[in-house]
């Protein structure tokens, strides 16, 4: 076993990986192309605080009508990404995580202070405001070059995922994949 390999094993909690690039963000978020909003984790610290950054470009398919003479990155989405942060700190602690998904379940005060356009890049934090086995509530804050332009608290839960159903070939019952 090599050095490295041996230091990383032994390596205390509070050393653990705080940085993902997109491959690992999709290891553990089931969301795709055009739905995942975050680009990298820059930061990270279990159970407490996540930073991650989302690049915002033209061929994003909401701005062909969200609006094609002034593109701004809907609110909506903005939350979304907060929760998908949220949720990347979350599954990280998940051993089973394949096995579940992690369910947006409620917002509150949400706010837009800014428009957000394409070229800009959003610097997503969350800190974690109460911790459970299986739900998390967070307060979120996007910014853009250092100025707020969207903050809310999430709450997000962790359940089973629902094996896939599929039709028998001769239109008998559906067979769980």
């Amino acid at each position: 076993m090599s050095e490295s390999q041996q230091n990383s094993e032994s390596a205390p909690e509070s050393q653990a990986k705080q940085t993902m690039d997109i491959v690992e963000i999709m290891s553990i978020l089931p969301h795709r192309y055009p739905f995942l909003l975050i680009d990298r984790v820059v930061e990270m610290e279990r159970k407490q605080r996540i930073v991650a950054i989302k690049n915002i470009t033209m061929n994003e398919p909401q701005f062909q009508g969200h609006f094609p003479d002034y593109p701004i990155m809907p609110g909506v989405l903005m939350v979304e990404a907060i929760a998908q942060t949220g949720g990347a700190l979350l599954m990280t602690e998940i051993p089973d995580r394949d096995s579940k998904l992690m369910l947006f379940t409620g917002v509150e005060n949400a706010r837009f202070r800014r428009p957000v356009t394409p070229g800009d890049q959003l610097r997503i934090e969350v800190t974690v405001l109460n911790w459970r086995s299986r739900a998390v509530r967070m307060q979120g804050n996007i910014t853009v070059d250092g100025k707020l332009v969207c903050d809310a608290i999430v709450m997000c839960q962790v359940v089973p995922r629902v094996a896939k159903k599929t039709v028998a070939p001769s239109g008998s019952e559906a067979i769980p994949e």
